[in-house]
């Protein structure tokens, strides 16, 4: 697990994106960012052994465990981009505006959290503003693609009687639109409030 792929995909001049570290902390922090870049979409990550582990979600979480959500695998990012919001200025890579959706804590229920990664099946719960309960990560076809799964439990609902992404649409950090985030922030500007957060 390392940050170096994040790293050289970045202008740190130009971007007020964190460098950040691999973490000696273990706080096993859980954020899910939306990003309005080329397409929209949601990042979602997991705190683990000191870097965030990293899927793309284009539809976003869905709390109906009849749904499979497409999660592209992505590069390690540094614990430290959890708490960014802000403006990833054009030209840059991930041009767009980056929302702090949903943040908390995720427990693995595997006893090997990163054998049950490598292998392709994280079994976990999150506690977080949003989203919580029992939630799977399984890996199919290859290394790149994932489905993000709600497990039936008392936090699941029916997507035709609600849509967390339609409902629950704005920041947990600002309570702004992803819209407002691209007008409120300038293009050198972001929130990066790691001490506010905890």
């Amino acid at each position: 697990m390392s940050i170096e792929s994040y790293r050289k995909k970045r202008n740190f001049n130009k971007t007020p994106e964190p460098r950040g570290n691999v973490s000696s902390e273990n706080d096993l922090l859980f954020v899910i960012q939306k990003h309005a870049a080329s397409h929209l979409h949601y990042d979602f990550r997991l705190e683990l052994n000191g870097v965030l582990l990293s899927w793309a979600v284009p539809k976003g979480p869905c709390v109906d465990p009849s749904v499979k959500r497409l999660a592209m695998h992505v590069e390690d990012h540094p614990v430290d981009y959890g708490y960014f919001e802000g403006i990833i200025p054009k030209g840059q890579y991930g041009a767009g505006s980056v929302m702090l959706w949903d943040k908390g804590t995720w427990k693995s229920l595997d006893a090997d959290p990163e054998h049950a990664y490598k292998s392709g099946h994280l079994r976990f719960e999150l506690e977080a503003k949003k989203l919580k309960g029992r939630w799977d990560l399984v890996r199919f076809k290859d290394e790149e693609h994932w489905f993000l799964i709600k497990f039936k439990d008392k936090f699941a609902r029916k997507l035709e009687e609600y849509d967390i992404t339609e409902e629950e649409p704005n920041s947990v950090l600002t309570n702004l639109s992803i819209d407002q985030i691209g007008v409120h922030y300038s293009e050198t500007g972001a929130l990066h409030k790691k001490k506010v957060l905890k």
